[in-house]
């Protein structure tokens, strides 16, 4: 079994596990272009292999080659209104027709008025927008601004914390499966642990998650030079809530030491924690805010940073310069996402299916000891499975029994940290549909409790 330090970031496809779900889903056809897919591409870590050879997909459902279902609890963060939502689809055909393309010199109209739309949605004076193609450019672009606004370059970020794939995202995250092997990094990144009470150097402090806002100061005056905090709001893959007391001190903490403060809210925003941003929960405002995934309605890619309007002096650098910078297709899909959510009460919706959440997996915890912590917001949610409660050993192989017993079933999610089951449906899920994912959920905790 492969290290669970390999697991940060989802489930590994190297697994025995996954060569035994292989033989789950045998027939001529699906093993013919799994075959393919292998052959063609490059492999790499949590991705080629993959799990399954897909065709279609509608609202919450994913379909194979085979007509196989699943209920998809993952989706890479996109599917806020599910998959293919005829709203989105409809609004990016009529701009198919009249605008596909824009290049980088000139500017549109659909860009414009998703500009104005997330400065709208902003707090203070969080107004200045750059869209790029995709998060991790836009972790990139947020890192660049911070250097030239700051004049420091030196970044803290979070061990195990995921801000996008290329060089310069790896550099400033926190996690080894992305880092190893790459050699010499971007200088000047330093990490502390992510705020955490379950688990972690702090976990049996009496004042909750503060030591870990506490050990952000020591580091920043230790270090001297720091230009930014990244940090994600709350964080995704394993869903660690940090508590009002946590934020409060951050904010102070950055604000005394003329500290960017960089949020990664490229997987929750747009309504996944019942609010359109995570940050608006605590009540405080960033510096520089990161967006992406969703932000394309589930079909184009698109991502975007929004900085306050003193950060616009980088005038004579390209922060992007991107092909696809001002996506006309991009833009009417993020319009076409924010209005659905704005005009059907989706962040009512989220809340309400929050409560049904909590106390429904309240419930498996009190019935199975497998279940260690469950933890949630909005409909991003936790299990976090160890062998003891008492000595809270990650429950690696039950995770995976559990997840792929779901898959079998037609429920799709990712473990991270190699026990944590992570849940986020899309938000236009129905109740019907959540309580059959939660009973698909309840077999395999109960045979995974058996079996191991």
């Amino acid at each position: 079994m492969a290290a669970v330090h390999n697991r940060t970031e989802g489930d590994i496809n190297l697994s025995s596990a996954r060569q035994d779900w292989y033989a789950v889903i045998s027939d001529p056809e699906t093993s013919g272009w799994l075959h393919e897919d292998a052959e063609h591409f490059l492999h790499q870590s949590l991705s080629t292999p993959c799990l399954d050879v897909l065709v279609s997909c509608e609202g919450i459902y994913l379909t194979d080659v085979q007509g196989k279902r699943y209920m998809d609890f993952h989706g890479n963060n996109v599917h806020q209104l599910g998959y293919r939502h005829p709203y989105v689809i409809e609004k990016l055909k009529e701009q198919m027709d009249i605008l596909p393309f824009s290049p980088r010199r000139y500017t549109n109209i659909p860009a414009i008025e998703l500009a104005k739309k997330l400065g709208d949605l902003m707090p203070g004076d969080l107004n200045r927008v750059l869209f790029a193609p995709g998060g991790t450019s836009a972790i990139s672009m947020a890192l660049k601004l911070a250097r030239i606004v700051t004049g420091k370059h030196k970044v803290v970020s979070l061990w195990d914390s995921f801000h996008g794939a290329s060089l310069d995202a790896i550099s400033a995250g926190g996690e080894l499966d992305f880092r190893k092997d790459m050699g010499p990094l971007l200088p000047g990144v330093e990490r502390i642990p992510p705020p955490m009470t379950y688990r972690g150097p702090f976990a049996a402090a009496d004042n909750g998650d503060l030591p870990y806002a506490d050990y952000l100061e020591y580091v920043i005056e230790k270090e001297g030079d720091i230009g930014a905090f990244v940090i994600e709001t709350i964080r995704n893959t394993d869903v660690q809530i940090p508590s009002q007391g946590y934020w409060e001190r951050v904010r102070h903490i950055c604000t005394k030491h003329k500290v960017l403060l960089i949020l990664d809210e490229i997987p929750i925003a747009f309504g996944r924690t019942g609010k359109m941003f995570a940050f608006e929960h605590y009540g405080f405002e960033p510096d520089i805010v990161c967006l992406g995934k969703g932000l394309g309605g589930g079909v184009m890619p698109m991502a975007a940073i929004v900085a306050r309007d003193g950060y616009n002096v980088a005038q004579s650098v390209s922060l992007g310069h991107f092909t696809h910078e001002k996506s006309p297709l991009g833009s009417v899909a993020a319009l076409a996402m924010l209005d659905f959510i704005e005009q059907n009460g989706i962040l009512d919706k989220v809340n309400a299916d929050a409560e049904f959440m909590r106390e429904s997996l309240e419930k498996l915890k009190e019935k199975y000891p497998l279940i260690g912590e469950v933890r949630g917001i909005g409909l991003l949610w936790g299990v976090e499975l160890v062998k003891d409660r008492g000595t809270k050993e990650k429950a690696v192989q039950e995770a995976e029994i559990v997840m792929y017993e779901c898959l079998k079933n037609g429920l799709s999610f990712k473990v991270s940290q190699g026990n944590v089951v992570q849940l986020s449906p899309p938000l236009i899920i129905t109740r019907e549909q959540l309580s059959e994912a939660l009973q698909i959920l309840e077999k395999a905790i109960e045979m995974a409790s058996v079996l191991v």
